[in-house]
């Protein structure tokens, strides 16, 4: 009999946090199994929800500000200052109170971006770098910083611009912001940099699969999610081939630039940090180790996780794929729910069963709007099948 699950999601990108998520599909199970015994883990993926779980999970706190949005208009947004409370793993580990989290969804994020107004050639960074100084002027020794869910392709340029880089073009001029302006960049000058950077370690929290140029360049996989048209991708394709190479000859770079591992996260943020000396990371050795997960995970009789697509990107450092690895290590089953299944769900490597939440065909809109209903009722639907099959004795017919 099943007793014990570990409910282990990511968020629903515009619609569920991961926090909303796992809550879901614990008030699925509790309709089948009223007892149960449930470890609610949402995780997050260093996107939107990254620094107010990391300072809850240390017992630390959020820094409410303003900062320049990703349309170049003000929004309220935060940052994270961790607390003591770690775990024991090879990430943000022992030393966490010297340690803050800038979330680039917080304040760069596609959500924050109206359908409307979605052209990722004109967003820029420029908060992330203001949510950096302002981590500095705390004091911190660390920065982390969280990619995901951005709604921006500009390299970074914009961060590296508030952080005090001047960006110019072939007669001198400062480039305006916008990933469609780095096609004109000439050089950069780093004179006015922050000189707090040169003692801070800045650590970047990025899917390592995500590189910056060449065919499986951000900004033609990303690009079109962003709203992007095909002859924008290759706009944007060229400007950040150039801001690679510029960067690289500009400043003191010792990294590839161009197909480094992590390099395209968050629209190529990845790639303006590292050229300032930070250290990308895979996401999820940064950002899990204070969580315990593979204990916990070990302890259930079902895994259960979820995203908002299960399809061919996500063995490509989805949070589904991290939970199935950990879990698969510990012989535990997995069961995966997404809002859309799409072309090679079934490939995800650790994923025994899958399902999608919708029960019919419906409008985006009503689905974003109803996503929590909609996961409870296909968790259900899926625990009462599995139960049913548990229950059939082996070899019976249908």
């Amino acid at each position: 009999m099943l007793t014990r699950f570990a409910v282990a999601p990511s968020g629903f990108k515009e619609s569920l946090s991961a926090q909303a998520a796992a809550d879901a599909i614990a008030a699925g199970v509790r309709r089948v199994v009223p007892d149960a015994e449930v470890d609610l883990i949402p995780l997050v993926d260093g996107g939107e929800g990254t620094a107010r779980a990391l300072a809850s999970a240390t017992g630390g706190r959020l820094v409410a500000l303003p900062a320049t949005g990703p349309l170049g208009e003000p929004v309220g947004t935060h940052f994270a200052l961790l607390g003591t409370r770690s775990g024991t793993g090879s990430g943000i580990g022992s030393g966490s109170a010297d340690t803050a989290v800038v979330e680039m969804a917080a304040v760069a994020g596609l959500s924050l971006v109206p359908h409307g107004l979605r052209d990722p050639g004109a967003t820029t960074t420029y908060g992330v770098g203001e949510l950096i100084r302002a981590a500095l002027d705390t004091g911190v020794r660390r920065i982390l910083v969280g990619c995901g869910d951005s709604g921006t392709s500009d390299g970074g340029a914009g961060a590296l611009q508030a952080l005090g880089a001047r960006l110019l073009d072939e007669d001198g001029f400062e480039l305006p912001q916008g990933g469609r302006e780095l096609i004109r960049l000439h050089h950069i000058d780093p004179k006015g940099l922050d000189p707090r950077l040169a003692h801070t370690e800045l650590l970047v929290a990025c899917n390592p699969y995500n590189v910056l140029c060449g065919e499986r360049g951000v900004a033609r996989v990303f690009g079109p999610q962003k709203g992007a048209t095909p002859a924008q991708v290759e706009e944007l394709s060229a400007g950040l081939e150039n801001w690679a190479y510029v960067l690289t000859r500009d400043l003191p770079v010792t990294c590839d630039l161009y197909g480094g591992p992590g390099t395209g996260a968050s629209g190529g943020l990845g790639a303006g940090l590292a050229a300032l000396g930070a250290r990308l990371l895979p996401r999820f050795e940064v950002l899990l180790d204070h969580l315990d997960l593979d204990a916990r995970l070990a302890r259930a009789d079902l895994v259960l996780t979820a995203e908002g697509a299960l399809d061919h990107q996500t063995p490509r450092g989805k949070v589904p794929a991290e939970v199935a690895r950990r879990a698969k290590l510990n012989g535990r089953p997995v069961l995966a729910l997404a809002g859309t299944l799409g072309e090679g769900a079934h490939t995800v490597p650790g994923v025994d069963a899958f399902t999608g939440i919708l029960p019919a065909p419906m409008a985006l809109a009503e689905a974003l709007v109803r996503a929590s209903e909609l996961l409870t009722d296909a968790t259900e639907r899926a625990l009462r099948m599995i139960l049913l099959g548990a229950g059939l004795p082996r070899g019976a017919g249908v």
